[in-house]
């Protein structure tokens, strides 16, 4: 390691950095290969998982199936072997550097072209292990989350149809893993997995806060910041995912911070007009901002299309059970202004 890599703060803006760097090549369509990205996704997910608590990465099962399940969904190809064993023995070439190879003592030569030749020539990689206890942490693998996916797809109509048509072949397979699990007797794992997939989590936010403009549903805020790929708006999900493993985005608002906490608290809610309902019970001092219960009655900001408004029977589940109730169990609501 040379003097000027010694002093480089390997913090979470230097691997956004790294992770905003990754070019990907050309598939044998044309279309982007994305083996190197999936590769990546595939570790941050065995890492949540707890598969991977060591900076140990082999050429293990669980790696191999899970980077197929990406396949399946994000690539038009066909899964051929090669398709793992390029970015797991390439990636170490990438600049900066933050993925390692160490090979085995019988690699001669040259790059394997399948998963047993890559087994035999090596060891196991590993990557900085600055960047491993970054996906570690709940907030910095978010981040990092999101970069890789923007570095797929920029703000054209066209990418964001694919974000969103990757979107729906997500929910297709959750549902089909939701019909394995009804299937099964062992049951515990698959729904470790729905639950932590952080990576369903990236592209349900997009898709949502892409159909309201970057705002919030309620207050109409826009803030984003291009370089890091990041909006003050989240992509809130009205039926909770854990409950129910919906991510279509008309089980979603685009929501600030400050909305979607309260949201999410039950202070607030929207009917089937799609009028903002506001707690009665709220106290509020806000001389700089408008104050919550002021946006009582008024309509949210609405997609484009109707197809992708919130369902009513997501609002109406919200409301009857997150929105706050009274000591008599009836929901707390004012008369329309």
């Amino acid at each position: 390691m040379t003097t000027g890599e010694e002093s480089v703060n390997k913090n979470l803006a230097y691997y956004r950095n790294c992770f905003d760097q990754i070019k990907v090549g050309k598939n044998k369509e044309g279309g982007k290969a994305l083996n190197q990205p999936i590769l990546l996704l595939s570790v941050i997910d065995l890492i949540t998982q707890g598969l991977l608590n060591e900076n140990n990465i082999t050429v293990s099962e669980p790696l191999i199936n899970t980077f197929k399940r990406y396949w399946s969904v994000l690539s038009f190809d066909r899964f051929e072997e090669i398709n793992f064993t390029i970015p797991f023995f390439h990636l170490k070439n990438k600049t900066p550097k933050f993925w390692h190879v160490k090979f085995s003592e019988q690699y001669t030569g040259g790059r394997p072209y399948n998963i047993d030749s890559l087994r035999r020539d090596v060891e196991k990689a590993k990557i900085d292990d600055e960047l491993f206890d970054l996906l570690r942490d709940y907030n910095a693998k978010k981040e990092l989350i999101d970069i890789l996916i923007s570095a797929w797809f920029s703000s054209s109509q066209k990418q964001i149809e694919d974000v969103l048509t990757i979107n729906q072949s997500l929910q297709d397979s959750t549902w089909n893993e939701l019909e394995s699990i009804e299937s099964s007797d062992t049951d515990a794992q698959p729904k470790v997995y729905l639950r932590k997939s952080l990576f369903r989590e990236a592209i349900f936010r997009k898709s949502v806060v892409h159909l309201y403009d970057y705002r919030c549903a309620f207050c109409r805020l826009k803030v984003t910041n291009r370089s890091l790929s990041q909006s003050i708006v989240d992509g809130a999900h009205i039926k909770p995912f854990s409950k129910f493993y919906d991510n279509r985005p008309d089980n979603g608002l685009s929501l600030c911070k400050n909305h979607h906490w309260a949201f999410d608290r039950g202070w607030l809610a929207v009917d089937d007009r799609y009028q903002i309902i506001v707690d009665i019970d709220l106290q509020e001092d806000s001389p700089h901002a408008r104050l919550m219960k002021e946006f009582h009655g008024e309509l949210i900001l609405l997609p484009s299309s109707e197809k992708d408004y919130p369902r009513k029977d997501a609002l109406q589940w919200h409301r009857k059970n997150v929105f706050t109730l009274n000591q008599n169990g009836k929901s707390k609501r004012r008369s329309r202004k």
